[in-house]
């Protein structure tokens, strides 16, 4: 069976060495050597001055939302992953969308400026499938607003600007997940980005239910922290990551040679490199979508519907605003398989049955 990811599993005497180190200390989490280790690798891999792990990316939302303050109406994308609008409104916030461009997939910021008002004090871009948001545009918008900005920056792990500074430094705070199924994972996991020392302290204090010191409660705050095995995986995938990139690099190419001029790429800006987290590819209609991913499970392939249905329509969100181009993309856009162990042949037998499916739902169409 062909999923459309699998997590890297690193080799086991090296997830061993860390292992035994937890097992010779015997500190097993709060704020523990092995996590200490992880967050200054990665600041450094990452080119950012401050970041905190915790338990999972939805949690650093949660908390970002805290830290910042926010009250009110934040402006956020509806083509995303639930989880970045159900932690706004589990936050006690009311969830605004702003439409999406249909060839970046990410939030439009002419679309941001329409929804401000004299409720809102934040934006949550997305920087979808690792493509960058308009982060010059979104920066204006915010300063001449007075709004804080937190981006979700769940799937652009390592995305550098043209200058060489990472994404990540842009807005007040952006957010990480190191969720299994990501390009870096820790198993379960997130981080945290800022780069204001004082806002980073009071999010380590309330990441630990808000203690600072031995009995002191500072904040209101939560259990966020990262544990010492999911740091000693994060080590270990760490040490693999430019492996898991060259991988990844190959299948994403072998796709585009594959499926051009069948199915539509996601536009993404001449400033970034990609990551290859993910191979979205946009259909014609809904029609040639569902015949592909019928054609793809009889072969026992299972692309997903990232992200369907648009978080628009989701009663529960409750909000009115209707989102046309994030609707009609999340009625045609599939991510197909990529990972490190996924065989070119696999790769290339499932372009070989997009293009068949796709032909032969055109000769049904016209016959």
């Amino acid at each position: 069976m062909i999923t459309v990811t699998k997590p890297w599993l690193p080799d086991r005497k090296k997830l061993d060495f860390y292992i035994d180190k937890i097992y010779s200390s015997g500190h097993i989490t709060n704020d523990g050597p092995l996590l200490k280790l992880l967050e200054e690798r990665l600041q450094k891999h990452l080119g950012v001055k401050n970041l905190i792990l915790v338990n999972n990316g939805t949690t650093a939302l949660q908390v970002a939302y805290e830290a910042l303050e926010l009250k009110g109406e934040i402006i956020t994308t509806p083509f995303s992953f639930i989880a970045t609008s159900s932690s706004i409104v589990w936050q006690g916030k009311k969830a605004v969308f702003a439409d999406i461009s249909s060839d970046t997939l990410n939030i439009d910021p002419h679309q941001i400026k329409k929804k401000i008002n004299k409720n809102t004090s934040a934006i949550v871009p997305v920087h979808c499938f690792g493509n960058p948001v308009d982060v010059t545009a979104v920066k204006e918008i915010s300063e001449n607003h007075n709004l804080k900005t937190i981006y979700d920056a769940s799937h652009a792990f390592g995305i550098k600007n043209s200058d060489g500074s990472s994404i990540l430094n842009s807005g007040d705070i952006s957010t990480l997940s190191f969720h299994a199924t990501k390009l870096f994972h820790t198993i379960e996991g997130g981080a945290i980005i800022t780069s204001d020392d004082e806002l980073a302290q009071k999010i380590r204090i309330m990441i630990r239910c808000g203690i600072s010191g031995k009995d002191s409660v500072q904040y209101l705050g939560t259990n966020a922290k990262m544990n010492e095995f999911s740091a000693a995986m994060g080590l270990c995938i760490l040490e693999d990551i430019e492996t898991i990139l060259q991988k990844r690099k190959r299948i994403w190419e072998l796709y585009v040679e594959g499926l051009k001029g069948i199915v539509t790429f996601q536009l993404w800006s001449s400033c970034y490199e990609n990551n290859y987290a993910y191979v979205p590819v946009i259909f014609s209609s809904n029609d040639n979508l569902l015949s592909a991913e019928k054609a793809l499970s009889l072969e026992n392939i299972f692309p997903r519907r990232y992200f369907y249905p648009s978080l628009d329509t989701l009663d529960f969100l409750s909000t009115s605003q209707v989102c046309e181009n994030s609707r009609d993309i999340a009625s045609r856009i599939m991510c197909l398989p990529i990972y490190p162990g996924l065989s070119e042949q696999n790769v290339k037998r499932t372009i070989d049955i997009i293009h068949s499916s796709i032909l032969e739902e055109r000769q049904r169409s016209s016959a």
